[in-house]
């Protein structure tokens, strides 16, 4: 007999992808429409003959699915409880939080998409993540009972493999690839902190038997404040950043934001001033020489300084004369 559960369990057995399409296909729905009556929901889901396969959607089955819904997502499917008893998403503003929940929704929605797209998958162009598949199941399930994982890692600094213990914290994904702060059991690198570790550079990984306490006053948010990407550089304090954005890429910008403390402080035909508040790190700086003569660094001097000395170096690889 078919089992569901939310992700604080489970979904079992081979029917468990065609479920989580079938929650999503409510969420999208009733989402679009804004509200919607049970029976308008019934009539647009016999329609839709690839999710229903042309059979009605009872309310009781519905109103499971509500709470598996709200369970796995965090999405609650209220009801006006007058008038036409409409439907409609309470939180909508969640769906576009930076959280897990919101991500895992907006995955599974382009999965399904995806899912349901085999006649034209030659005009569908997917960009390849070469990290995560094979070691992010492990990492994850050795943070959730605290164990110590055996690794071996490949520095690129140092182009050689060690093989080592560490204490999982936390994963982040960031552009394109997923990351993992540990903290090494060795206690000379014990002392100096959690480290970033890429999972495209383990070559293997297995959970020990050892575990360990996470510190109570430790948090992945906290770790990253202030951070612009994956280096968490706290010797260097968040200050504010002043940059002046030509008109065309601002929209860019304004559209998909750099950082989450972004502001737009002024506005006009010919450019943008956005403001930050971040660590202004390596990583932060090769976003602003990514997008070339369309920024320009106007505040703190030091940086502005900086970007100018590494434009300075890439010209002189252009301008000396070459045989």
């Amino acid at each position: 007999m078919t089992q569901t559960r939310s992700l604080n369990g489970w979904i079992n057995n081979d029917r468990g992808q065609s479920l989580i399409s079938k929650y999503v296909w409510v969420i999208e729905t009733i989402s679009r429409r804004k509200k919607i009556s049970f029976k308008e929901l019934n009539e647009k889901w016999l329609r839709d003959t690839d999710i229903s396969r042309g059979v009605e959607l009872p309310k009781r089955t519905f109103d499971n699915w509500r709470y598996v819904i709200w369970d796995m997502f965090g999405i609650n499917i209220a009801n006006e409880n007058c008038g036409e008893y409409r439907y409609y998403i309470e939180n909508k503003e969640d769906l576009s939080n930076d959280g897990l929940r919101s991500w895992l929704y907006n995955t599974f929605c382009v999965s399904n998409a995806l899912a349901g797209s085999q006649s034209i998958k030659d005009r569908i162009l997917l960009e390849y993540v070469p990290s995560g598949q094979e070691y992010l199941q492990p990492i994850i399930n050795a943070m959730k009972d605290n164990l110590v994982l055996n690794i071996t890692y490949h520095s690129y600094w140092k182009d050689e493999e060690n093989d080592f213990d560490v204490q999982p914290y936390c994963v982040k994904l960031f552009r394109q690839r997923w990351y993992m702060v540990a903290r090494s059991t060795y206690p000379y690198y014990y002392e100096k902190g959690p480290r970033i570790y890429s999972l495209d550079r383990i070559h293997d990984l297995h959970t020990t038997d050892e575990t360990f306490k996470m510190p109570k006053d430790w948090s992945a948010e906290d770790f990253f404040d202030g951070c612009f990407g994956i280096i968490a550089d706290h010797s260097m304090n968040p200050q504010t950043i002043k940059l002046k954005v030509s008109a065309g890429q601002a929209n860019y910008i304004r559209d998909l934001m750099m950082h989450e403390s972004q502001e737009e402080i002024e506005r006009n035909e010919e450019y943008s001033i956005f403001t930050y508040h971040l660590r202004p790190s390596f990583d932060f700086m090769q976003e602003i020489l990514w997008n070339g003569e369309d920024i320009e660094v106007l505040k703190p001097l030091w940086l502005r300084k900086e970007i100018a000395g590494k434009i300075k170096r890439m010209l002189s690889k252009y301008t000396v004369n070459r045989k």
